[in-house]
């Protein structure tokens, strides 16, 4: 599986990949997405500025992630351990839920940790819907550290922050 940057010819086939799967999350009682999140702007923000990549099979996209610097306000009241170096950030990771559990998570947080070390960044921090018991066990089978939880408007449930070094980068 070779993950690709998602250009704008991509789009409407991005928008229906979010859509399917906050449809599918939704199923599962998990609120993490909906209607207002990720949307048109988000997305596009993403394609345009050359944050997301993805994974197609037969010109259907089943995996994406959006790598970036840009860590929510929120993320200062965390306490980082990488507090002097220049973390990437991970936001949107979404696999199609007949690719789930078949190991397409963990390539994608594969990716943004070799696209770290290839960049000169020191660690990876994220966040995630504590709802989504799944997408939590994926952080932390990845060796992902949790390092806080923070809140987010009109969403009940915290989301975790977790962290994890760019082990090249440690001594650096």
């Amino acid at each position: 599986m070779e993950i690709v940057s998602i250009s704008l010819k991509d789009y409407k086939n991005v928008k229906q990949f979010y859509t399917k799967i906050t449809d599918h999350l939704k199923k599962k009682r998990i609120f993490q997405w909906d209607r207002f999140y990720p949307n048109r702007f988000v997305i596009k923000g993403d394609i345009k500025k050359g944050n997301l990549y993805g994974i197609f099979e037969e010109d259907q996209l089943v995996a994406a992630i959006t790598l970036d610097v840009n860590g929510s306000k929120r993320y200062e009241q965390v306490k980082w351990e990488d507090l002097f170096g220049n973390p990437l950030i991970v936001h949107r990771l979404a696999v199609h839920p007949c690719y789930q559990g078949k190991g397409v998570g963990n390539l994608l947080l594969l990716f943004a940790e070799e696209f770290g070390d290839k960049n000169g960044y020191t660690s990876i921090r994220l966040d995630v819907f504590s709802g989504n018991p799944s997408a939590v066990r994926l952080y932390e089978k990845a060796g992902y550290v949790e390092r806080g939880e923070i809140y987010f408007p009109f969403r009940k449930a915290p989301y975790k922050c977790f962290e994890k070094t760019i082990e090249n980068h440690i001594n650096s």
